[in-house]
């Protein structure tokens, strides 16, 4: 039985986002291992046939000791492991993954960069240097004829001067949602018009702009809308939104902070327009997607991933990244309208399941790791 390490930084990021592909790689022949920083999710990834190992990687540091000393832990796994193939998800775990399995076997490899988040956006002189190392690091050193590339988006391997269209890469729609737990359901009533944000409580996600937005269609332009945060607190985040913040928009009227959520379903069941002003370097979002399932009408960035959920005036309204006002007029304009709200909703959730289904998902990966199966047999 061939063997499939993966490299995440969290088990709860794995369990949220990449059951499928574990799913699809054991179907597809793999023993499959998970190489993670273990909290409240390992016994989950053990109840699906996975093997878990424990990689104790703050993903919140770029220091060089922290750096160096994951990357030893890494190779130990690596050539503990001897796996055949090893899947890096995240930046963070593409580098040091990618050179842990360079350096330490020879298993084929499927870089993963989900998103490329602070190191994309940020434009400080030793980022900017960073990044020109990790670019060329993941799209040339590790570069190969045994290396394959995932992507979630068009825009992203360009970045890496891969061909979005080449045989070594494959696009990915997503993490992938069941469409059976995201069931399309009526409009709740209104007014008022509830619009939601699931995100985390992190500022490049745009919630501060989503406040700003909410309370610009509610202030200036009368609108009825209120605004619901659903998300947990991020400390290993390089860029988290203090409790004390988030308790004071929630005292506005309007906007209310209810924390993480594990019932995205019912978010969307009670809620009209899903609101999502990322500056971030997405991948693809799932919020969106799983927005888009429910059949709600979706407000969001004109940015990389969000633009791949959402077409302009069709299933939602996109906006410029930073630009409040647009927002909130996109806000108002979807709470005057509910036909409006409606026929948006009815084609995002179209477009999820042309797209964006795990089933979806299932298939291409199974796809990707049959071809590595067969490269690694060889000819009959």
């Amino acid at each position: 039985m061939p063997k499939l390490l993966f490299f995440v930084t969290e088990d709860w990021f794995f369990v949220s986002h990449f059951l499928p592909m574990a799913r699809a790689a054991r179907q597809a022949g793999f023993d499959v291992a998970v190489a993670t920083r273990v909290r409240k999710d390992g016994a989950r990834l053990e109840a699906e046939g996975l093997r878990v190992i424990s990689l104790e990687a703050e993903r919140g540091s770029l220091g060089v000791l922290d750096g160096l000393r994951n990357l030893a832990r890494a190779i130990k796994i690596v050539r503990a492991e001897r796996p055949d193939v090893v899947q890096c998800i995240a930046l963070q775990p593409v580098v040091i993954g990618g050179i842990a399995t360079k350096l330490g076997t020879g298993a084929s490899l499927i870089l993963a960069p989900t998103g490329l988040g602070h190191l994309w956006v940020e434009q400080g002189r030793a980022t900017r240097i960073l990044r020109g190392i990790v670019r060329w690091m993941v799209g040339s050193w590790l570069r190969g004829p045994n290396t394959r590339y995932l992507f979630e988006n068009r825009d992203d391997p360009r970045e890496f001067w891969l061909d979005p269209d080449g045989s070594e890469v494959t696009i990915v729609s997503g993490a992938g949602v069941d469409p059976a737990q995201f069931p399309l359901l009526p409009l709740p009533l209104a007014p008022p018009v509830k619009v939601a944000v699931v995100a985390r409580m992190i500022w490049p996600k745009g919630i501060a702009e989503a406040v700003e937005a909410a309370r610009y269609a509610r202030v200036a332009l009368g609108a009825p809308i209120e605004l619901h945060l659903f998300g947990g607190l991020d400390p290993s985040n390089r860029r988290p939104i203090d409790a004390s913040v988030l308790r004071e928009w929630s005292a506005e009227p309007g906007v209310t902070w209810h924390g993480a959520t594990d019932n995205a379903p019912r978010v969307w069941r009670e809620h009209h327009v899903a609101l999502f002003l990322s500056y971030y370097r997405e991948g693809l979002p799932r919020t969106l997607v799983e927005a888009a399932a429910a059949g709600r009408p979706i407000v969001t960035t004109n940015v990389t991933g969000c633009r791949d959920v959402v077409r302009d005036g069709i299933e939602g309204i996109l906006v410029p990244p930073g630009d409040i006002e647009a927002a909130g007029r996109a806000l108002a304009r979807l709470a005057g309208d509910p036909a409006l709200c409606a026929r948006m909703g009815a084609a995002a959730n179209r477009r999820f399941h042309e797209r964006f289904t795990e089933a979806e998902v299932e298939r291409t990966v199974s796809g990707l790791y049959r071809s590595l199966t067969a490269s690694a047999a060889g000819p009959a």
